[in-house]
């Protein structure tokens, strides 16, 4: 009998893929991916919601917080790492979780998420409250793992979510604020859901931060303009999103950054409402960090 989930049934159109040479094989790999992006699409409405409740989270002081194992794991903390350099958020702000701890990025934890009350255990330790927005991401959508933190993320009062790439259950659905499932068949590679599952996760993860993070006023059309100067590539683009929307040259652009303390958004308001760095915070701060509302551009 063939596994229900679609993440470990067999692809028929990759049944001879080891007779294959490397172009035929580039190709067939690349006939799958290109399933993933509609198939991500059909669950626009339900990657909408979840961005509501990220935002909705954000606003009252809470997280999101990501939980999975293995690929979905590593892709949940990604998602997270980059958000502080990318919007200037607190490193708290956007959180991911993943079985076996930090190890478990870089070597694989045989078993970690096979352990329910270790996904419990890792919320308790997060202090997950009602504040909070927990999404659990399990492409096959059985991680015992992941059951478990989200089961006990309820438990605390939080909402949360659910991420998977084949039929969610009715007690799947019911138990969740939102679940999102991009159904992008079966691996070239079976129960391979490091690639077209892998490939839908990070999509999905990228809409739903990049969603929120335009909700939350951290984007200027779309310029990221909360960017936070780290590097000297993210120096360059704070100078050029100056240059572009004050019309001043680079070398005023590179004072004005210095004088904002490296911070894009504060760099604006300074310059568009002639005040100092500090009351340039002030007036972001009333307005919930939305530029536009501050300064017209």
């Amino acid at each position: 009998m063939s596994d229900p989930r679609l993440t470990e049934q067999r692809n028929p159109r990759s049944r001879e893929i080891d007779r294959l040479s490397a172009p035929e094989i580039a190709d067939l790999i690349n006939a799958e991916d290109r399933m993933v992006a509609q198939a991500v699409g059909e669950e626009r409405e339900s990657i909408a919601r979840a961005m509501e409740l990220a935002v909705a989270a954000f606003r009252a002081g809470g997280r999101l917080i990501y939980v999975g194992a293995g690929t979905s794991g590593r892709l949940g903390v990604l998602d997270a790492a980059e958000m502080p350099p990318t919007y200037g958020t607190d490193p708290q702000m956007v959180q991911g979780i993943i079985a076996g701890g930090m190890a478990a990025l870089v070597r694989a934890q045989e078993g970690a998420e096979d352990r329910p009350e270790d996904g419990a255990a890792a919320i308790d330790e997060k202090k997950v409250g009602p504040s909070d927005f927990v999404l659990g991401i399990a492409t096959s959508g059985t991680t015992p793992y992941v059951h478990g933190a989200t089961r006990r993320a309820r438990e605390l009062g939080a909402r949360t979510g659910f991420l998977l790439c084949t039929y969610p259950s009715p007690e799947l659905i019911a138990a969740h604020d939102v679940v999102i499932a991009p159904l992008v068949g079966p691996e070239v590679i079976t129960g391979s859901t490091r690639m077209k599952a892998g490939t839908a996760t990070k999509m999905v993860l990228n809409t739903i931060t990049t969603g929120a993070m335009v909700l939350m006023g951290k984007v200027l059309g779309n310029l990221m303009v909360d960017l936070q100067v780290t590097c000297q590539k993210l120096q360059d683009r704070g100078e050029r999103i100056l240059m572009e929307t004050t019309g001043m040259e680079r070398a005023a652009a590179t004072t004005l950054l210095e004088r904002a303390g490296g911070h894009v958004k504060t760099a604006l308001v300074m310059h568009g409402r002639n005040v100092t760095r500090a009351e340039a915070k002030q007036q972001l701060d009333e307005a919930g960090g939305v530029v536009g509302r501050v300064i017209p551009l």
